[in-house]
């Protein structure tokens, strides 16, 4: 799903935030970058920024306007660091992270970030399907754009671990004894409680009861059933060498 996710840049000015912004998705598994009418070069400052994520920087996409980069989108969420006259959906950064993370799964989504200094223009914002807007301290928002990436990547990262675990649950159920199977095991605990003494036969008492209650509350799966099994068969094994 993370390689259907796209990064895209427009109109970069410092080449060291495009190295910063690669660091940032490769440290969230996003590889997809896109540079829109760049204002600088993929240079060493870039490449020294990008701290081990050079691959990102160096193979960026690079495109003269918004619309080539979004393209092949289905989803785009443009990055917005103050309210506009503009009346678009609006989501958080926790928001767009779901959002991005779930429509990723089934075809192209961007998360579209303005230039340092004045962000992204209203008719660029009008390209998106969202605006989304990270909510910093109000009286200290200033967010960086490897900073709003970080951020955004990491919502994102986040969200598609929450489907994965989703996912696996879904499709790989805890494997629970049979009640037959559970059944034998108290079965065989009582025997085992007999031979001990711990319990006697001719007295009625509700320690086997409690002990179902106990393993009932406790739901044990099939592996941890088995495990406690073979703890009664080996305290068996030793009360017939004992009896020896």
């Amino acid at each position: 799903m993370l390689e259907n996710v796209k990064v895209v840049l427009v109109g970069t000015s410092h080449s060291g935030n495009i190295g910063s912004a690669a660091r940032a998705m490769k440290v969230m598994g996003l590889s997809r970058m896109v540079l829109v009418d760049p204002q600088c070069s993929v240079d060493g400052q870039a490449i020294a920024l990008a701290a081990g994520a050079s691959d990102i920087a160096l193979n960026a996409t690079v495109v003269s306007t918004l619309q080539e980069a979004i393209e092949d989108c289905a989803l785009v969420v443009g990055s917005s660091a103050r309210s506009r006259s503009l009346e678009w959906p609006m989501m958080t950064s926790r928001e767009c992270g779901e959002k991005v993370a779930t429509e990723a799964c089934q075809h192209m989504a961007a998360m579209v970030f303005g230039r340092e200094r004045t962000g992204l223009t209203n008719d660029e914002l009008q390209l998106c399907h969202y605006h989304v807007a990270i909510p910093a301290n109000p009286e200290y928002s200033s967010l960086n754009l490897a900073m709003a990436v970080q951020t955004l990547s990491y919502e994102v990262r986040m969200a598609h671990l929450q489907l994965v675990q989703s996912h696996y649950r879904q499709t790989q159920p805890d494997d629970y004894p049979r009640h037959k199977e559970l059944e034998m095991f108290y079965e065989h605990l009582e025997n085992v409680l007999l031979q001990t003494e711990f319990i006697e036969k001719d007295k009625p008492n509700q320690v086997i009861n409690k002990m179902r209650r106990l393993y009932n509350r406790a739901r044990p799966e099939v592996q941890e059933l088995n495990i406690l099994r073979g703890i009664l068969t080996s305290i068996e094994k030793r009360l017939s060498q004992i009896g020896k």
